[in-house]
């Protein structure tokens, strides 16, 4: 279903407070997705992987890179992709790779440094990839972040 207005959830591990902000993707409801990015540490920029849905998110006008680059404007400097509906993309790992190359390219010219994005295939709707690894895709293995000194 859109999203329409924020939503909050919070829980506590032993380090941490968190508070997850479900904040509205569609255009329509820009003015409620920015009073949920405004209060966030960190995004997680939910992109589609079916064709013609990617492609239209990250086109001149797209609502996924209007997202990143109001996310980064709002001061949200962690990010994460979950590239979603990989299902109906065939878990095609050449179509993960695909995404996360053009989806670098534009998150870095906002301001991001890809390298230390995690991009996450996913299927929303099965629950894959969510929580336990997926067998839909054994091409995945996670995800390494890049510093100057090492990689983890």
């Amino acid at each position: 279903g859109i999203t329409i207005d924020i939503a909050l959830w919070k829980f506590e591990t032993p380090k941490y407070y968190v508070t997850v902000i479900d904040a509205p993707g569609h255009r329509d409801f820009i003015k409620n997705m920015i009073t949920g990015t405004s209060q966030a540490d960190c995004a997680i920029l939910i992109i589609a992987a079916g064709t013609g849905e990617f492609e239209a998110g990250i086109s001149k006008d797209g609502q996924t890179r209007e997202h990143a680059l109001l996310a980064f404007t709002l001061g949200v400097r962690q990010l994460i992709v979950a590239i979603n509906k990989m299902d109906t993309a065939k878990w095609s790992g050449d179509r993960y790779q695909e995404i996360i190359k053009e989806t670098s390219n534009f998150i870095k010219k906002v301001g991001y440094n890809p390298k230390t994005v995690p991009f996450v295939p996913i299927s929303g709707f099965n629950g894959d990839n969510m929580i336990d690894e997926s067998s839909n895709c054994p091409w995945y293995k996670g995800w390494e972040k890049e510093t100057k000194t090492k990689t983890t």
